[in-house]
Parts: structure tokens; C-alpha cells; sequence
């Protein structure tokens, strides 16, 4: 607190607050205090209804059981890893149809920033970089809205209800244009990436479209998607790509 605010806060000493009561109501501010107040409530009332009908040394325990199933059920949702650092449902969805594809040939990086120049990486994370026979894709998984139904217009539009994803498209391509030109740098040949999002939630009315140079499909379709393709490199391309990538494309939240 500055000199002047001390000043102020001793010239007024009619609407100061005891001590004890700011002590009281910082802690009600706290949520760990809430927390456990509404924990105490639940059980309370669980106990209370129980000891009515059943007595009350069974209605002690279901009050204890009531706080301990809320201690666990809380702690299987928060985590002490940042929730950046964690990959979405819909990532882990993608990933475990992914994995799949590996004795066909196909190697994935996830999460794997795309650097932007000397000063660092740029805000661009491309979900799954799959690289296999049919060659390299940036697929980004994404969670939306299931009540809201997904359209396109010629091809050039993607709408969510009605939000345009226009910049979701564009950031995708990007993604993928600035990878490509960093793996053709680094393995002495032209490396096409093909953007795609693969969608979860809504209903998708088509198999795969194209939109503003983007695959758009349900996220299910991920593996499908991948696997009734031509082949166009060699075992010995996959393993040069994979490894450029590896090198060149950092992981977005290195541990």
C-alpha cells in the first residue's frame, strides 16, 4: 500500500473494518474456503436425512462418505498441469485413431509449434503432423458445438450456425504452408502439407470437403481419411520427413 493511501486509510478510522472481520471476509472470498463450506452443506444434509430414517452413527458416515467422494471427484477434474499444456478431448480422440495407422506406415508428431522466425515460435500449433505413403497432413482437432449445425457455401465458406470460420481455415492453411516450406528446406525436395479439421460435436452432411483449401470432416473420420489414399513416398521419404520435422518443428509446450 503507497504512503498516501496509509494516510487515507488511518483519516478514516468510522468506515474501517475490524480486523477480524476483513480476516473473515477474505476468507469467505477464497474458493478453497468455499469450496469446503459447500462441501460441509452436502454432507449436513446427507447426514441429516440419514440419521432421520436410519440413525444417526449412519448418517455420520454419509455425511464423511458425501465429503470424500467430492475430494476425489474434484481432484480427478483439476490437475497441476496448466490446461494449455494438456491436449483437448478432441486431440486425444484424433490421436487414438492415429496410432492406428502406424503399421501402415504412418508416423504422427503432436502438438508441434511452427516457428516463425529468429525471435521464436509464432502462436500456429498444428495438432497431428501425419506423415505416411500418402504423404504429410496438419490436422487440427476441434470441439464445437453439437447443437449448432455445420454448412458450407461454394466451397469458400464454412459457417458453425451462424459464426463464419473463415480465420480458422486460413490459420489452418497457413499452419501447414509455413510447414511445408520448412520440411522442403531441410530435406532438398518439395514437401506438399495438406491442411484439415477434423470436427467433434455437430453433424457433419458430407465425407470430406474442401473448403478454402482445407479438408473439413467429422473428427471420426480421421483414420479413414488418411488410409484410402495413393501412395506417393517411399518408406525411405517418410523417415526423412519425419525426421526433418522432428528437428525443425519444436513441440509447442516443451516440458
Amino acid at each position: 500500500m503507497s504512503e498516501e493511501a496509509r494516510e487515507h486509510h488511518h483519516q478514516s478510522p468510522v468506515t474501517e473494518r475490524p480486523e477480524e472481520e476483513s480476516s473473515a471476509a477474505a476468507m469467505l472470498d477464497d474458493p478453497r474456503t468455499r469450496r469446503w463450506i459447500q462441501r460441509a452443506g452436502m454432507a449436513v444434509a446427507a447426514g441429516v436425512v440419514v440419521s432421520v430414517l436410519l440413525g444417526w452413527r449412519l448418517g455420520l458416515t454419509v455425511a464423511v462418505l458425501a465429503v470424500i467422494a467430492d475430494v476425489v471427484r474434484r481432484s480427478r477434474k483439476d490437475s497441476s498441469v496448466a490446461a494449455w499444456q494438456k491436449s483437448s478431448a478432441a486431440e486425444r480422440r484424433t490421436e487414438k485413431q492415429l496410432k492406428a495407422l502406424q503399421r501402415n506406415g504412418y508416423l504422427v508428431l503432436h502438438a508441434r509449434a511452427v516457428p516463425r522466425d529468429d525471435d521464436g515460435v509464432s502462436d500456429g500449433r498444428i495438432d497431428h503432423l501425419v506423415i505416411g505413403p500418402s504423404g504429410v497432413y496438419a490436422i487440427d482437432s476441434e470441439k464445437w458445438d453439437k447443437r449448432l449445425p455445420v454448412r458450407t457455401m461454394s466451397h469458400l465458406k464454412l459457417f458453425h450456425g451462424p459464426f463464419n470460420k473463415k480465420d480458422r481455415l486460413d490459420e489452418a492453411r497457413w499452419e501447414a504452408q509455413m510447414a511445408s516450406n520448412i520440411l522442403a528446406e531441410k530435406v532438398g525436395f518439395e514437401v506438399p502439407v495438406q491442411p484439415s479439421v477434423a470436427i467433434y460435436g455437430p453433424s457433419i452432411p458430407w465425407k470430406v470437403m474442401r473448403v478454402r483449401d482445407v479438408d473439413v470432416y467429422a473428427g471420426n473420420r480421421a483414420r479413414a481419411y488418411l488410409r484410402r489414399r495413393p501412395t506417393i513416398l517411399t518408406d525411405g521419404d517418410v523417415q526423412r520427413i519425419f525426421q526433418a520435422a522432428e528437428d525443425a518443428l519444436p513441440p509447442k509446450y516443451p516440458n
